[in-house]
């Protein structure tokens, strides 16, 4: 048996995500044809209550694109300490867009909205602030959830300073599912979101970007910049669709199963902070770490190494529980 907790990028396509991808109807993407790729970005505007949204290849690339159409060459990007956008992007936004971080603290993931507003720069002699980015869930602090009172005050910052606010929502699926909210609910509080279809939902690739119809229509420029025309998407857009309207309603149980891992092992005495499993993720610290991962990975548990002595588990909805309880049994051991 192969348990694979590495990520929740990890699941394959169902056969019938793979029926409605088979039967998808395509046109040419980059002419705006592809009827299939259309109806998926008008599902996710009107879902999130965007006026319109864009489908891109990654995550990655749909946040640079965000952040290139929000900004101007030198000015600063506010984001949390250990944001995606700059641990895992590879410097991307100072590569592609010109524009820099600006790192407020997040602790378990949460800014206080205080240090957001210390932190915008108006002075000549300092690169202007030109965007505040928000992640949720927070990836490296732990898969946690920030509140939507704190999204709301740093929405009330941003409104009143002139800033555009991004939402990094890569696992946003994840958040809502845990705060019991409607999309539209949180999205309300941005300019512009990015959220993923193969994270959590479970289709093969794909992103998108969520915004005004005059934003949308500049990440149509920089996509194409970045090759991010598919040609015959719809394939790959039939997928996100079904994963939209068939998986996010499995998401809670990947908590729950998360939520018992977590507290299991932390009872056999594993160094967990179970205030941060709050969605799908378990972070375990482990002097040992890369012994300990060859060790499981033998007895077919794979897990993710952060760093050399912290372990990410990651639940998702092909993980059963019969899986779940030979993992525990493969770390307890």
């Amino acid at each position: 048996m192969i348990v694979d907790l590495r990520s929740d990028t990890v699941t394959v396509p169902t056969l019938q995500m793979r029926q409605v991808m088979l039967e998808a109807a395509v046109g040419d993407d980059v002419y705006g044809e592809d009827p299939t790729v259309n109806a998926l970005q008008e599902l996710v505007a009107d879902l999130l209550g965007f006026e319109a949204a864009l489908f891109t290849t990654s995550g990655v690339q749909a946040n640079q694109i965000a952040i290139a159409a929000h900004t101007q060459r030198g000015q600063e990007v506010i984001c949390t300490e250990g944001a995606h956008i700059y641990e895992y992007e590879l410097g991307m936004m100072a590569a592609f867009a010109g524009v820099v971080p600006r790192f407020v603290p997040a602790p378990k993931g949460v800014p206080d909205p205080l240090e957001v507003r210390k932190a915008i720069r108006r002075s000549v002699h300092q690169s202007p602030s030109g965007l505040i980015a928000l992640e949720n869930t927070h990836n490296r602090a732990g898969g946690t959830v920030v509140p939507l009172d704190v999204i709301a005050a740093i929405r009330a910052i941003s409104l009143e300073e002139g800033i555009p606010l991004h939402l990094d929502g890569a696992r946003v699926w994840n958040a809502l599912t845990a705060l019991h909210i409607e999309p539209r609910v949180m999205m309300q509080h941005f300019d512009s979101a990015a959220v993923c279809l193969s994270k959590g939902l479970g289709a093969p690739v794909g992103s998108l970007i969520a915004g005004s119809k005059a934003f949308i229509k500049e990440c149509h420029r920089y996509r194409k910049m970045l090759g991010g025309g598919m040609r015959q998407a719809g394939m790959l857009a039939a997928a996100g669709m079904y994963a939209l309207t068939n998986h996010q309603s499995l998401l809670e149980k990947t908590h729950a199963q998360a939520k018992h891992l977590g507290h299991y092992l932390a009872t056999k005495g594993f160094e967990i902070d179970l205030e941060r499993v709050q969605t799908n993720m378990v972070y375990i610290r482990l002097s040992d770490a890369p012994a300990r991962l060859e060790q499981w990975a033998a007895q077919g548990v794979r897990a993710g190494m952060m760093t050399e002595d912290l372990v990410r588990l990651v639940t998702h909805f092909q993980i059963t529980d019969e899986m779940l309880e030979h993992a525990i049994q493969v770390i307890t051991q």
